[in-house]
């Protein structure tokens, strides 16, 4: 990353302080070469006390002052009013990253009414404690040679909170189910699995803890393998062991289905939004 590159933040929820914390943390971008916008005092308070980033409620000051990247970190159902707000404000220099979900980059190059280095990502929760993985689409302007370098520094700057997979647009809206949606999918899961435990008589923080790192180690696990889910699962699965009955239980209640039919739904939905 080079010396003195700058970035704005229009939005101050919980995905905007994740990819903050990772671009401080790592130290590819200065607190205070950073500023970010939000209607929330407190919100900005707080980032400011943890990254000594520049705070405005004035969206149209942080995208005048983002310099090279500036990140739209606010829902998809306000998109619209921000691109409004500061379409002649943004520098046709700047290089411009969107985490809205349903807003395809046609969307933001009609918005904005004119070519600019745009990016798409679909990050996830997990980006609060550095775990996420984020998908990542470049639109035309981005993906030209003359821009390679600047765009490169902004994967590096997404690449600062987890892991990240540059895919073409129509794969983004799947990549932002089964990487983002899917995590309230994991938490019922686990919800279950702790009441299981506490039926049988497990204290419930204990029973949390014993799931939680169960999923954590495997998503790991399966990460610096490459090994296929199948194989991970038959490696705990002895003969006329205990896990081939909870399999059977699984497969019975048709649950492998019902994530498929769990990301093809979302998926619609988001497509529709």
């Amino acid at each position: 990353m080079r010396n003195g590159r700058k970035a704005g933040f229009i939005g101050a929820g919980n995905m905007a302080s994740a990819i903050i914390g990772g671009i401080a943390g790592k130290g590819l971008i200065r607190g205070e070469d950073m500023i970010a916008s939000n209607p929330s005092m407190p919100k900005l308070e707080r980032l400011h006390e943890s990254y000594g980033l520049e705070i405005t409620q004035d969206n149209r000051e942080a995208a005048r002052r983002a310099g090279d990247f500036l990140f739209l970190c606010v829902k998809p159902q306000f998109m619209q009013e921000v691109i409004d707000e500061i379409r002649d404000v943004v520098s046709d220099d700047t290089v411009v990253i969107s985490i809205a979900a349903g807003k395809p980059l046609s969307f933001f190059e009609e918005g904005f009414g004119r070519p600019l280095r745009l990016i798409r990502i679909m990050p996830n929760t997990p980006a609060l404690v550095g775990e996420g993985c984020t998908a990542v689409s470049l639109g035309a302007e981005a993906a030209k040679s003359e821009n390679k370098e600047l765009v490169d520094e902004a994967l590096e700057l997404i690449g600062s909170f987890g892991e990240t997979v540059v895919m073409p647009e129509r794969l983004i809206d799947i990549a932002g189910q089964i990487g983002g949606a899917s995590i309230a999918w994991l938490c019922l899961a686990m919800e279950g699995m702790a009441d299981g435990a506490v039926a049988e008589g497990m204290p419930r923080d204990m029973a949390y803890k014993f799931a939680a790192a169960a999923m954590a180690g495997t998503g790991r696990l399966a990460l610096s393998t490459g090994r296929h889910p199948g194989v991970l699962k038959d490696m705990v699965t002895s003969p006329a062991g205990t896990t081939i009955q909870g399999n059977r239980i699984l497969e019975e209640r048709a649950v492998r289905g019902a994530f498929m039919d769990a990301v093809i739904e979302s998926t619609e939905r988001s497509r529709r939004m």
